[in-house]
This record gives structure tokens, C-alpha cells and sequence, in this order.
């Protein structure tokens, strides 16, 4: 028996190999005493998912390039080390937020309508599902967009198509399109004489450009953490609504503004070229409580697709 930092051992460990899962089953009393847990393995991919519920209210992700819609936006509560439903690390001082349908990941601008605050964003988690908020953020978005952190904001949230494609097709999982050429023909060319009136260039030919697809460039792949920088844009608070539904005939919208009469539902027509939708409404809403009131009212009397904007 032999002394080895101070405890007796039948001879110094380090005296002899120690087996592997000896070494490993210490690494797994140290992080037990000490109440560390393994690195996250972060694995960013594209993911739109199935459909899910959460508690009564049902969600249908869906790709979605040009989404720009208004509602409201809270702050994602708790710093827990986890990852975000398409890999990445959650970071809580990054420019990212957490959406219920979108695919992810998809880069968006987001504006405080009530100050005119912008930043550019990275969606890439479903958030909590509440279906009284459009979307949740990290606390750094909150600060640069000057939102209190313990509440909430009229919000746009505009995503931009080519960063959110470049940002997508970079990650594995994307969905790829098989595109096949059409088979090429022969081609027959003539020397044909110029018009008349049509200045021949000397007698020397005119050159010709090759046509080309876009001459808009291809978007560069927005980076994991996106910089930070706020432009300022004109204050719009707007209105608080609740939008119910959107009906192709007037009947339907009426027996729901029925349903709803007491909260002060009202139809409004929407002309888009030749046909006329009806859609069903609440407001404008004095306060954040009273929206939140009446998005209640309207999904416990079975509309669930009902939600907050900004009008």
C-alpha cells in the first residue's frame, strides 16, 4: 500500500496504464460532481418539418421566400445550452429569432414599427408556440431594436428571398431542383441584308452580346452569426387587429362576424384584379392586453387560424 495525492492505492495509478473505460467512467464523475454537461454538437441543415400542435392550436410549416407579415414580438426567456430546431447553437447575444411555420434557416429584416429600429435577422427555431406572438427573439435583437426585454413590439418582419435561398441551399438537407436541358436542335444561320435605314457600321458587322440568364448576382452565403447594424426607418405603429378569416363568398365571412359580433367583428372586402374577398376582423384594439383578449375569445370559439397585426 502506497501514498498518491494523499490517498492509499495498492500502487500509483500512474504507475500503470489505466483502462479506457476507467478514464472514461472519472470524465463522467468529474462533469457529475461539478455539474458540467458534454459540448453541444452543433449541426446546421435546412428543416421545414411536419405538422405539429401545440397545446389546441395546429401549425403547418411552409416555405415561404417572400413572407412579409405584421404581428407582435416577445423575447425568448431562458439561456439553457441547447440547439435550435435546425442545428445551430442558441445564442441568446446573436441577431436571431424563432418562428412558428417558416423554413429555417431564413434571413429576414425585422422592424420595431413603433420606433422604426431595423436589423436583419436569422430565423432558426420554431419558438414556444404561442400563437398570440409572430415572433420570439434573443435578447440582443430586443436591445438593438430598443424592445423592453421583459415585453412586447408591433413588428414587420420581412424576409428577403435571395439570402434566404443562398442561406438554405448552403446547408444540407435543402431541397434541390433536377432541372434537365431540353435537347438542342441544329441551328441554320443566313446572311441576312440590314434593314432599310439601318446604318451598316462601315461595312464592318456588329457585335453581338450573349444573352444571358439574370444580371443580378448570386446573394453570398449570410454567415451563422450576422453582423450587427440598425437602420432607421420611419416610425408606422399602425393599429392592433385581429384578423379571423378570409372567405371567396360573403355568406361564410357573415355567419363568422356572427359568431364574433359581441368582440365588434367586421367584414372588409378585398378587390384583387377581378375577384372580391371578404375578410373578417376585430379592431383597432386599444393595448397589447386587449389583442391578446380577443385572440382568445376567437380561437376558443373555433378559429384557429385567427392572429395579431399590425394594420
Amino acid at each position: 500500500m502506497v501514498l498518491c495525492h494523499g490517498r492509499a492505492w495498492a500502487g500509483c495509478p500512474r504507475d500503470r496504464p489505466r483502462p479506457g473505460w476507467a478514464i472514461g467512467g472519472m470524465i463522467a464523475l468529474v462533469l457529475l460532481t461539478f455539474g458540467c454537461t458534454p459540448p453541444l454538437k452543433p449541426d446546421p441543415h435546412y428543416v421545414l418539418g411536419k405538422p405539429y400542435q401545440v397545446g389546441n392550436i395546429w401549425y403547418y410549416p411552409k416555405e415561404a421566400f417572400d413572407l412579409d407579415e405584421t404581428g407582435l414580438a416577445a423575447v425568448i426567456r431562458g439561456d439553457s445550452a441547447r440547439l435550435t430546431a435546425d442545428g445551430e447553437v442558441f445564442d441568446q447575444t446573436a441577431l436571431a429569432a424563432a418562428h412558428p411555420t417558416i423554413q429555417l434557416p431564413a434571413i429576414a429584416h425585422l422592424t420595431n414599427l413603433e420606433n422604426g429600429r431595423e436589423v436583419t435577422i436569422r430565423l432558426n427555431d420554431r419558438g414556444s408556440g404561442d400563437p398570440h406572438r409572430l415572433v420570439e427573439i434573443t435578447r440582443r435583437t430586443a436591445l438593438l431594436l430598443a424592445m423592453p426585454a421583459d415585453g412586447v413590439a408591433r413588428v414587420r418582419l420581412q424576409v428577403l428571398p435571395n439570402e434566404s435561398h443562398a442561406a438554405a441551399d448552403a446547408l444540407p438537407g435543402a431541397p434541390s431542383l433536377a432541372l434537365t436541358a431540353a435537347p438542342r436542335g441544329g441551328v441554320e444561320v443566313a446572311e441576312l441584308p440590314p434593314p432599310p435605314g439601318v446604318r451598316q457600321g462601315n461595312g464592318r458587322a456588329l457585335p453581338v452580346v450573349p444573352a444571358t440568364g439574370s444580371s443580378e448576382a448570386p446573394a453570398a452565403v449570410p454567415p451563422l452569426r450576422l453582423p450587427e447594424a440598425i437602420t432607421q426607418m420611419m416610425p408606422q405603429p399602425g393599429r392592433l387587429m385581429v384578423q379571423l378569416d378570409t372567405f371567396e363568398e360573403y355568406e361564410y365571412a357573415a355567419v363568422q362576424r356572427a359568431r364574433m359580433g359581441a368582440a365588434g367583428a367586421r367584414i372588409v372586402s378585398i378587390v384583387g384584379g377581378r375577384r372580391t374577398r371578404f375578410r373578417v376582423e376585430v379592431g383597432p384594439l386599444p393595448d397589447v392586453a386587449h389583442a391578446d383578449a380577443i385572440l382568445d375569445q376567437a380561437l376558443a370559439s373555433g378559429i384557429p387560424d385567427a392572429r395579431i397585426v399590425v394594420d
